[in-house]
């Protein structure tokens, strides 16, 4: 959140960084569910890595297809919590380590939690209770189905698409989080 706010600082854009932190019971299943449907099916399944969301990340961007990631919420938890955005061999070998020290220490209700606090949503707007306020104005815990998708859509690029200017790749994207909820196996 610091260095977002440094790099709107130096863009000449005027700082914000929306935040309210909510409790693992004050998000809605919604949300919960979206998050684990869009970014980590396996996530209650797996030690902090899914080996075959990586190989299929690997083999894709060797091919020379666009790339695609095969990080875990755990990985992306540990990423944001205590590393810097971009791609080094250095922060992935440091990623890997805090994400096995938190799959160690933190629950998976814990790890989920920590990410929908702190997962950037907009453009400075961090957390789902921020961004159920500021899109829908109405807190996480009230979210329903088609609202979590939306808000869940945004991520991994949420500076490069606009909640309510969705192109139509997003309303696929969006479309398929809904289908999901009912299978996503949350802690």
């Amino acid at each position: 959140m610091a260095i977002r706010t440094v790099q709107q600082s130096f863009k000449g854009k005027e700082t914000k960084c929306k935040n309210t932190w909510k409790q693992y019971g004050l998000i809605s299943k919604s949300l919960k569910q979206a998050a684990v449907t869009a970014e980590d099916c396996n996530f209650c399944e797996h030690n902090g890595f899914d080996w075959n969301a990586i190989s299929t990340a690997i083999t894709n961007n060797i091919s020379g297809k666009p790339k695609i990631g095969g990080s875990t919420i755990s990985q992306q938890t540990a990423k944001n919590v205590f590393l810097w955005p971009g791609r080094s061999w250095l922060r992935k070998g440091l990623e890997a380590y805090f994400t096995f020290l938190i799959e160690l220490v933190w629950s998976k209700e814990r790890i989920l939690e920590v990410y929908l606090n702190i997962v950037e949503i907009g453009d400075g707007i961090y957390g789902v209770e921020s961004a159920a306020q500021t899109y829908y104005g109405i807190h996480a815990i009230d979210i329903n189905g088609k609202q979590a998708a939306s808000i869940i859509t945004q991520l991994p690029s949420p500076l490069k698409r606009d909640i309510k200017k969705p192109t139509k790749e997003v309303i696929l994207k969006q479309k398929q989080i809904e289908k999901g909820l009912k299978h996503a196996k949350i802690p």
